[in-house]
């Protein structure tokens, strides 16, 4: 049964953060597109935004295809966390926890649940496992792609322009 419920985590976690992705990049799903998602970017301080938008989105969209599809082994989840990491910061800290405030609780339960996967394995109903990769997915590979992961949310980060409040007149 592991493997039929890995398959599950991994469809719902991987479909749900592409059509996320798909949502930004291109506007399906009731997403509101590229142009609208550049100016949230810039207002956040990332700068150029349409750049900064079109990487978090398409990070989302192909992490969350990875995931789904089991292939690359940790690399689906390395681009979901490094994306989240960065969503929960610049976005969702300063609101709590709970999602109803916009707090961190979803950027955080897809970061978890992400790098669980990548953990356990993509299991047997995987593309990895069809291809024949996952012996190639060792621990130490594993914790390398979310270290890189973890490292390119930091430097998204550190790049990033906060923007000032409005002095008071």
């Amino acid at each position: 049964m592991l493997d039929q419920g890995l398959l599950l985590a991994r469809l719902v976690f991987g479909l749900v953060m592409a059509a996320h992705g798909a949502q930004k990049l291109l506007g399906w799903f009731g997403g509101y597109g590229l142009d609208a998602v550049s100016s949230m970017f810039e207002s956040l301080g990332f700068r150029p935004g349409r750049l900064f938008a079109t990487l978090a989105s398409a990070g989302e969209l192909a992490g969350g295809l990875l995931l789904a599809l089991g292939l690359f082994g940790p690399a689906g989840p390395a681009l979901i966390l490094s994306v989240m990491i960065v969503a929960a910061i610049s976005v969702h800290w300063g609101h709590g926890l709970f999602a109803m405030t916009n707090g961190i609780e979803m950027p955080l339960l897809y970061a978890a649940g992400s790098v669980a996967l990548a953990l356990t394995g993509l299991g047997r109903y995987s593309l990895d496992a069809l291809l024949g990769l996952g012996s190639v997915f060792t621990p130490a590979l594993t914790w390398g792609a979310l270290g890189i992961g973890i490292l390119g949310a930091v430097g998204t980060l550190a790049i990033r322009r906060i923007p000032q409040a409005a002095p008071q007149s």
